[in-house]
């Protein structure tokens, strides 16, 4: 038995029906290569259990398939379990070699991109900001491009490890190639944490912010009267 359990986005996010799951589980894994964690590891508490972190190779192999056909084992991520396309491919793997699985869900980004005031509904197709290198600058904000074509508002997660201020300069690079419009966007910032912050305002304005990891970015588009209200509390 293999079980995907999200950890929401803070030390005691993971849900009641998660925990109950664990005390069934021989081993204990954890996704660690997705996201910046906004907390220690050691913060979790699961009682007794054993935490071993895997990085993208592990999870991606046949490991944890082998190990779940005689035992029940845990695979923790942070957030919602089904946030990467590396977990779809695991449940997808498992079930054709006869491995039951289950998902318990927690709250992740898209949930908590509410307290913005944007209404959820209007976000179109999310995009994900990948660290520059030499000779590897991939365009990303395309898909903000397609958002803006629709007035829909756009989700842009940070890869871990992106600091802020390269995140700021890849962000003005490629939305100048693609002639996205960013007047203001925002930036949110340990969502879900007591460390939350949200500020909302222009690149130049955003550049003076100290933000936390993890954080990802929203351009708005066209907005109702009452998201505007909203979000301009945070500029």
């Amino acid at each position: 038995m293999l079980y995907l359990i999200g950890l929401g986005l803070n030390e005691r996010g993971i849900s009641k029906e998660g925990l109950l799951a664990l005390e069934k589980c021989k081993k204990v894994y954890l996704e660690g290569y997705t996201v910046d964690f906004p907390y220690k590891i050691s913060e979790l508490n699961l009682g007794k259990k054993k935490i071993i972190r895997l990085a993208r190779a592990e999870v991606e192999s046949e490991k944890m398939i082998k190990e779940a056909k005689s035992i029940k084992i845990a695979l923790l991520v942070y957030g919602s379990p089904l946030f990467a396309t590396t977990h779809i491919s695991l449940l997808l793997d498992a079930q054709k070699q006869g491995v039951n699985t289950k998902v318990i869900y927690s709250a992740s980004v898209f949930d908590a991109i509410g307290e913005t005031g944007l209404q959820l509904y209007k976000f179109g197709k999310t995009t994900s900001m990948p660290k520059w290198g030499t000779n590897f600058e991939p365009d990303f904000m395309h898909y903000v491009k397609q958002n803006q074509e629709i007035n829909a508002h756009s989700l842009i997660l940070v890869d871990i490890g992106l600091e802020f201020e390269r995140a700021l300069i890849q962000l003005r690079e490629n939305g100048t190639e693609n002639k996205v419009n960013m007047e203001k966007i925002v930036v949110c910032s340990a969502l879900g944490t007591e460390s939350q912050q949200i500020f909302y305002g222009s690149l130049e304005d955003l550049k003076e912010k100290i933000v936390m990891k993890p954080f990802c970015f929203v351009i708005p588009e066209d907005m109702h009267f009452i998201e505007k209200e909203f979000l301009e509390r945070f500029g």
